[in-house]
Parts: structure tokens; C-alpha cells; sequence
């Protein structure tokens, strides 16, 4: 019986993004990482890295400090009680300066090659599987091998989906959600196989006895009675609240309602949670928050070159050295958050 996987892009997926990594000492696990890595290995997936490294191709980083890197990536996560089964990566890019690397491949993503050999060479079902990243390529990968797709799409980091890029299966701020999101489909999948086994197939049905319907004995009583027979015996009052329907009929429509309602009531907890979800797994930021500091800053700066310009006696220098003060903190303040953003 073959196996499942999660597929995992590296960078802004597991691992900080600064740019082209080519020093071990650079590998920081993003927040909840490791545990989550956890949680997918007690799910029963195993747990393969599959990231294009261009950067081996460009002359960046070579594949022997690359392998550093890696074997960096997974100390980090053995510390927290965390492991892949393998990595595999694609050194390969077509304007690469390396010439032994300068080509294109299939296994470089959005090509699906590196989740075709790995399911070759680990024996995994791939339509059980899952492709997680951060980028449109991570997706088009997984779905060409069949996987189903999370798009990681943090709020700092959003960009709006290009035309003709495909549409992942989900979309989460980070990878904490993204095992929530697998949890959830696991559980919407076994109460969807619950229910097929618990419902009986047409040759088990029990026999219903056909018994008159207490809206007809009472149409019967209303009868008797506008024919003068009104010393007829009164029916049997159905209990409050109880549905007037009759056999395997009423069954179904009962569940079909309760599915409904189901359904409607995880809509709308759904609907709740994704209003708060970018302050559930959002991060706390030094940076953004110094860029909060100086922003405030500016603003006390335009109050008072306001107050400079109103006041009785106008001072054209005070008003001069508040813009002043407000435009340089002004760029600091848009440096900062420029620097967030690519952090």
C-alpha cells in the first residue's frame, strides 16, 4: 500500500526568505514550523522538501554548502523534535553562469519532476498527498502531479494572483493553519465515509408498516364532523414538535436538513474565524513596530508646523525644520516597512 506526503517548498514555507541562502548560519525556522511538521508526521504523511536552488546555477551557493544548509535545516528541526524524510532540490536554471547547471529541467518547478521522482522513489500516492508553498509555481507543481494544494499567502507578503496563474485547493496565512486546514479535510472525509457505511442499502431497508398519518385522521375528523358525525373517536394527537411525515421518506428529508444546517453552521464559524485569522497566526514584528513609533512621530511633526503657521507670531524657520523632520522620518518610516516586507 503506498504511502501519502506533504510536499514542502523551503523558503517563506519552513525557512526564512532573505534572499539567496548560501550560509548555513542563515537558516532560521519560521514560527511553528517544527510543530507542524509534527502534527503532519502523527497524521500518517511523510515529509519531503522539494525547493528549486537556481542560486547553485547562478554561482550563488554550491551544492557542497547547500548540502550544509540542509543538514543546518534539519538539526534545527531534530532540536524541536522535528524531521523530513528526505529533500530533494533543482539546481538547474537556463541563464545560469554555471555552465554544468545552465539548462532546463523537469524537475524544476512548476514542473511536477521532483514530486514525480520522489513518489517513484518512495512509493507515495500522490493523489493522497499535498503540495504546501508560497509562491504560484509551488502550486502549479502540485497540481500537475495530482496533490492537493495550500497556498502560503502571509498578510505582509500578499500578492494578488496574476492571470492564468492556477488556484490552489486552500490559501493560509502560515503553515499552522495549513495543518489545520488538512485536519479539517481528514475530518470532513471521515464523516463523509460515517455516513455512507451507516446508511443502509435498499436490499437491509426494514419493513415500515404504513400507518395513517395523524394530518389525515385529522382531515377525516374534520370531514366527519361538517357530515354531522362529530361522536366519532377522537385520533391520537401527535407529541409537540414532532415532524408529520411517515416511513423512509421522512428519514431522508430530516438528514437532508440536518446537513443543511450542518453545513450552514460551518459556513458561518468558517466566515468568523477568517475575519480574525491574520491576528491568530500573525507575528509580532520589531520593525513594524518601529515603523509605528516614527509614524506617530511624523504626525506630532504636521501638528506642529500647523501650529507654527497659525500662531500670532509666524516662524517661517520652525515651519521649515518640522517638514524637514517630517519628510526625513517619513522615509524611515517607509524603509522600515519596505524592509519588513522583505524580511
Amino acid at each position: 500500500m503506498s504511502d501519502k506526503a506533504i510536499f514542502l517548498d523551503r523558503d517563506g514555507t519552513l525557512i526564512e526568505d532573505p534572499g539567496y541562502i548560501n550560509n548555513p548560519k542563515q537558516v532560521k525556522l519560521l514560527d511553528g514550523a517544527a510543530e507542524a511538521l509534527i502534527e503532519f508526521g502523527a497524521m500518517g504523511y511523510k515529509l519531503v522538501v522539494v525547493s528549486n536552488q537556481s542560486g547553485v546555477a547562478r554561482g550563488i551557493v554550491s551544492e557542497k554548502v547547500l548540502g550544509e544548509i540542509h543538514n543546518r535545516l534539519k538539526q534545527l528541526l531534530a532540536e524541536k523534535g522535528a524531521f523530513l524524510d528526505k529533500i530533494y532540490y533543482c539546481p538547474y536554471h537556463p541563464e545560469g553562469v554555471v555552465a554544468k547547471y545552465r539548462e532546463e529541467s523537469d524537475y524544476r518547478k512548476p514542473s511536477p519532476g521532483m514530486l514525480l521522482a520522489a513518489a517513484e522513489e518512495m512509493d507515495i500516492d500522490l493523489e493522497k498527498s499535498w503540495a504546501i508553498g508560497d509562491s504560484s509555481r509551488d502550486i502549479e507543481a502540485g497540481l500537475q502531479a495530482g496533490c492537493k494544494t495550500i497556498l502560503i499567502n502571509r498578510p505582509l507578503h500578499y500578492e494578488q494572483p496574476k492571470p492564468g496563474e492556477p488556484k490552489p485547493d486552500y490559501k493560509a496565512i502560515n503553515i499552522k493553519e495549513a495543518v489545520n486546514i488538512v485536519k479539517q479535510y481528514h475530518r470532513s472525509a471521515d464523516r463523509s465515509a460515517s455516513q455512507t457505511e451507516s446508511t443502509p442499502t435498499e436490499q437491509t431497508q426494514p419493513v415500515v408498516s404504513k400507518v395513517e398519518p395523524p394530518m389525515l385522521q385529522l382531515e377525516e375528523r374534520l370531514d366527519f364532523a361538517h357530515h354531522g358525525q362529530a361522536n366519532q373517536p377522537e385520533p391520537t394527537e401527535p407529541p409537540p414538535f414532532l415532524p408529520l411525515t411517515r416511513g423512509r421518506g421522512a428519514t431522508e428529508e430530516q438528514e437532508i436538513s440536518n446537513d443543511r444546517t450542518e453545513q450552514l453552521l460551518e459556513s458561518i464559524l468558517s466566515h468568523v474565524k477568517s475575519m480574525q485569522r491574520a491576528d491568530m497566526f500573525g507575528e509580532f514584528s520589531m520593525i513594524r513596530f518601529m515603523a509605528g513609533v516614527v509614524q506617530v512621530i511624523v504626525l506630532l511633526c504636521l501638528l506642529l508646523t500647523i501650529w507654527f503657521l497659525m500662531g500670532p507670531n509666524r516662524q517661517d524657520n520652525a515651519v521649515f525644520i518640522s517638514l524637514g523632520f517630517a519628510m526625513v522620518l517619513q522615509v524611515m518610516s517607509l524603509t522600515f516597512y519596505i524592509m519588513q516586507r522583505r524580511k
